[in-house]
């Protein structure tokens, strides 16, 4: 697989592998061997890139992800997060010097290694300036604690801050066909302070993958029952943007999937999307994507394409709304 360069030097597959679904947030949790041995694959496919964080439950993700690469731990790198309190989203925020510092340690003990590849403010804290959180950042850069740093979710004003305090070598966010906001000031700003993209749920949720519809039943625990572009009546209004990208999969004798993330992949050289999955046949697939050409035709096409469907529904229930900066 080929590799891609963010922000300020670091190297990375150009698909990388979002662990948060193997453990939080999308019904049951896999078990330990199924979830090493995913990993595992992933980096027998070429990935060498994988994103894990304290809140997705509570360190034991992070626990998976340090046993499963162990073995090869000089051969990839490895994202977490930190900004909740006591690693809890429904706590609230906290990204205080303290909490940031014992997080830290947490994450280096939990996943087994001696240095974070990059560690991302997980949500803005309004009660922290940035200024003081990325002067925390650049303290256990200098202590070789942290090679990298980044932000998810923040505003351009909140960017902009940081990266003059400290730079940044990525921003974490949610972008694809099914949610395109980041292209109107923050891709922008990203590429004027070369700070690599790192777009989470790149399929939509799951929903550019064709394999849901309004018909489709989530788990109890699954958190996109609370989501309201995922009721079953938004779902129905989506369905437009699915069968775009699956008209496109067809004529390209690719999935949907394949199609939605190599759309991605084609949007800027820096970006590299992280998907998640619970399952090997999957992850194959998804990594197909990274040999699909689509042309500046094909690209042109699409976007004309994209710019008559209207996406139906808000991506996040109330309470998560207000840890999305702007």
């Amino acid at each position: 697989m080929k590799t891609r360069i963010l922000g300020q030097g670091l190297e990375v597959s150009e698909l990388g592998l979002g662990c948060m679904g193997l453990t939080f947030g999308y019904g049951t949790p896999t078990d330990e061997k199924t979830g090493v041995d995913l990993i595992r694959k992933a980096h027998d496919l070429g990935i060498t890139f994988f994103d894990s964080a304290e809140a997705y439950s509570k360190g034991f993700n992070e626990q998976l992800l340090g046993k499963a690469v162990k073995p090869f731990r000089d051969e990839v790198v490895l994202a977490t997060k930190f900004g909740f309190k006591n690693g809890d989203p429904t706590q609230g925020l906290d990204s205080s010097p303290k909490r940031i510092r014992q997080v830290v340690e947490n994450s280096l003990r939990y996943l087994d290694t001696d240095f974070i590849d990059l560690l991302y403010q997980h949500r803005v804290d309004p009660n922290v300036p940035i200024e003081e959180v990325a002067g925390t950042i650049k303290d256990l850069i200098a202590k070789g604690k942290v090679k990298h740093w980044g932000l998810s979710e923040a505003g351009v004003n909140i960017i902009k801050r940081a990266h003059k305090e400290q730079p940044l070598t990525a921003l974490q966010s949610e972008y694809s066909m099914f949610y395109r906001e980041p292209e109107k000031e923050i891709l922008p700003l990203l590429e004027e302070l070369n700070i690599g993209f790192v777009p989470f749920s790149p399929l939509g949720k799951g929903f550019l993958t064709g394999a849901i519809d309004e018909n489709t039943k989530f788990e109890a625990s699954d958190f996109r029952n609370t989501v309201p572009r995922f009721s079953e009546e938004n779902r129905k209004a989506n369905q437009a943007l699915v069968d775009l990208v699956k008209q496109i999969a067809t004529q390209k004798q690719a999935t949907p999937a394949q199609i939605a993330l190599a759309w991605l992949l084609a949007q800027k050289p820096f970006i590299a999307p992280i998907p998640g999955t619970t399952k090997k046949h999957r992850l194959q697939e998804n990594v197909g994507s990274t040999s699909i050409n689509l042309t500046h035709n094909d690209l042109s096409q699409i976007e004309t394409a994209l710019n008559k469907i209207e996406i139906i529904g808000e991506r996040y229930s109330g309470n998560s709304k207000k840890y999305v900066n702007k």
